[in-house]
């Protein structure tokens, strides 16, 4: 029994360090490209390298993280070319999400989609970007989900955390912010209808337009400014 509770709060640890470092990572705390220093996080985290080191590991699965020869784990950063390519796919699989979704949401799982949305919504309104992207986020993984394809949302999920701090970023324009709770907006009103060909339209839609934005934050130097200065 004493060697279970000793597991349980190790691996309890392990999980809460990996979620600090993620929202780390997101919200742009750690740089794209920089290098993850463990002494650094260390006493930043107030962990010791074991579980900060299992933590780096799971993010690296996610795609947050790069593991790269004698440099060790490196916050990941994108080409344009890399966004290109994994946007168009992640449109595909939001758009697919979405269209099984409405055929095979329970009332149970579009009550909790409304109840996100709703809170979403009041993040908005406080203008708290950073509690309404880990809501959007929890929204668009609850579609995908609703799909019921486990194949799908596997896929989804490596796709898309390798954009997370990308997407993040994109909403720190108001005008582009208050579009995208439009659409939002229609999302749900598309999934309470069960309108498989809107919603998988909508989701398309949505996700192309966060390409598009990230693509004009990375040539004007608001994402990655080095690279861009250097250019």
């Amino acid at each position: 029994m004493t060697a279970d509770i000793i597991e349980i709060s190790r691996l309890a640890l392990h999980d809460q360090v990996a979620s600090r470092l993620r929202t780390m990572l997101v919200e742009g705390h750690i740089a794209p490209g920089a290098k993850l220093n463990e002494r650094e996080l260390c006493l930043q985290l107030r962990v010791s390298r074991t579980p900060l080191r299992e933590a780096i590991k799971l993010l690296a699965a996610e795609g947050l993280v790069d593991l790269l020869p004698n440099r060790g784990a490196v916050a990941v950063k994108l080409t344009e070319a890399d966004v290109l390519n994994t946007f168009e796919v992640l449109a595909m699989l939001e758009g697919m999400s979405g269209e099984l979704a409405a055929k095979r949401i329970t009332d149970e799982e579009l009550a909790e989609v409304r109840a996100l949305h709703y809170e979403m919504m009041a993040c908005f309104a406080r203008r708290d970007l950073s509690g309404y992207y880990r809501l959007n986020a929890r929204i668009h993984t609850a579609i995908n989900e609703a799909a019921g394809n486990p194949v799908l949302a596997s896929t989804y999920r490596s796709i898309n955390a390798r954009v997370q701090s990308l997407r993040f970023r994109t909403n720190q324009n108001d005008a582009k912010w208050k579009h995208a709770v439009e659409e939002h907006e229609q999302m749900i009103v598309a999934l309470a209808a069960r309108d498989a060909a809107g919603l998988r339209k909508v989701l398309i839609s949505h996700v192309m337009r966060k390409r598009d934005t990230v693509l004009e934050l990375m040539r004007t130097g608001q994402i990655y400014p080095q690279a861009h200065k250097a250019s």
